[in-house]
């Protein structure tokens, strides 16, 4: 069977949303289902794709990679930084400690980029040259690399992040001035990480995201998810240059093309109902998806056509967690 035809065999499968009884407290997330029980919490990456603070679509797959490609992540960088997963029951599972969270998402970019309200791009086509605490040169274009990777937070929301100064995170008391320095300078490690394994496979890491919690003894953890299509952005190194002497966007394979397409075709933010992402573009995404945790981790995708909730609820019960 073709990928295409696997894929769209998937959608009548995809993993909206869980119920599971007797799992703990369920917090809903944008991307996941978070139950928590005891000192645990049990992270369930679904197939809802979110963007612009919505959800856009229902991506066949999606959760699977997420889980997986973190989990290859985080074992590949557990020298750096310690984690908070205890166990991966199922491909779209994780088993997490439960830690406190601090509510600041750490963004480190390489490049000036993007489309939403918070990315650099959009705030230096609009004249900022401060932009969470760095001073950003003149005369950059899109898509060009910084002389040297620049971190910038945002505050962590369920509805609208918005982008914050390491000096406003201490000021406002959501980070000590010894927690941010700690997480800056990992998020940084992690990051340099990242782009060495994407060049190795063909790949630049353009940005991402990192989250970091601490237990009860003030150790701080890596948590949530690392270096994934959702948490980051990746385009294909080899056409790079080139595109950008021809004034084009880089080849990516993420799911920035999805963010583009909706920017095109209605107005994201403020539209009370958005017009449904078409199928053939939910195709697109999800081979994107898959094809990424290939190059990344050099292993074939392995899934099945077919409920993903009961294969869920079959694995989890198989632990002893249900």
């Amino acid at each position: 069977m073709k990928l295409d035809e696997f894929i769209e065999k998937q959608i009548e499968f995809t993993l909206k949303d869980t119920n599971f009884e007797g799992l703990g407290e369920k917090y809903k997330g944008k991307v996941r289902d978070c139950y928590v029980f005891e000192d645990k919490m049990f992270l369930i990456s679904t197939d809802r794709q979110s963007a612009f603070d919505r959800n856009l679509a229902n991506i066949p797959f999606k959760g699977q990679v997420l889980t997986q490609t973190s989990a290859f992540w985080f074992e590949n960088t557990k020298d750096i930084v310690k984690n908070q997963v205890i166990d991966v029951p199922d491909p779209n599972v994780v088993v997490a400690k439960k830690l406190n969270v601090f509510p600041v998402e750490v963004v480190v970019r390489g490049y000036l980029s993007g489309v939403t309200s918070t990315s650099a791009w959009v705030a230096y086509a609009k004249g900022e040259r401060e932009f969470c605490g760095n001073i950003l040169p003149e005369g950059m274009v899109k898509n060009q690399a910084f002389e040297k990777p620049i971190i910038t937070p945002t505050t962590k929301s369920d509805e609208h992040d918005e982008k914050i100064s390491p000096g406003a995170i201490v000021e406002k008391g959501l980070m000590s001035q010894e927690q941010w320095d700690f997480v800056a300078y990992k998020a940084l490690k992690l990051f340099e990480r990242g782009q060495e394994v994407a060049k190795k496979n063909g790949l630049i890491l353009v940005d991402t995201k990192y989250e970091f919690g601490h237990d009860v003894e003030g150790e701080i953890y890596l948590i949530d998810e690392i270096h994934t299509p959702d948490s980051s952005r990746f385009w294909i190194a080899k056409t790079y240059e080139k595109r950008m002497a021809e004034g084009k966007e880089p080849d990516n394979i993420d799911k920035e093309f999805l963010r583009i397409w909706f920017k095109e075709n209605c107005d994201p933010y403020n539209d009370p109902e958005l017009p449904a992402a078409p199928k053939g573009l939910i195709i697109e995404l999800s081979k994107r998806y898959i094809q990424l945790y290939e190059l990344i981790t050099g292993k074939d995708f392995v899934a099945d056509v077919g409920d993903v909730t009961k294969r869920i609820e079959d694995n989890l019960k198989a632990k002893g967690y249900l």
